[in-house]
């Protein structure tokens, strides 16, 4: 993604906020609000934000299951099903 379009100053946002939200909703893409010439902020439409929040979500459970594997914290397939018939059958 080239956000080079989408960057504006805090003065701009300012004095056009109803249509640079207007923006980020249709479009669909964020944009980087710059303070005395350095980025600051992000502004994102909502489902974008959300997505984002549930990618990072899914990421977190497969780094955690990487860890666990390289920490041999795992069980065979057939060993846990073995495991729940003999409860259920208790």
């Amino acid at each position: 993604m080239k956000y080079s379009n989408q960057i504006k100053p805090i003065s701009y946002l300012k004095s056009h906020t109803a249509e640079l939200v207007k923006n980020v909703n249709e479009q669909r893409e964020p944009y980087i609000i710059t303070q005395n010439g350095e980025a600051k902020v992000v502004l994102q439409d909502i489902k974008s934000y959300e997505q984002t929040q549930e990618v990072l979500a899914l990421l977190k459970i497969l780094a955690l299951g990487n860890q666990q594997i390289a920490q041999g914290q795992v069980t065979l397939a057939s060993d846990a099903f073995a495991s729940i018939r003999a409860s259920r059958n208790n």
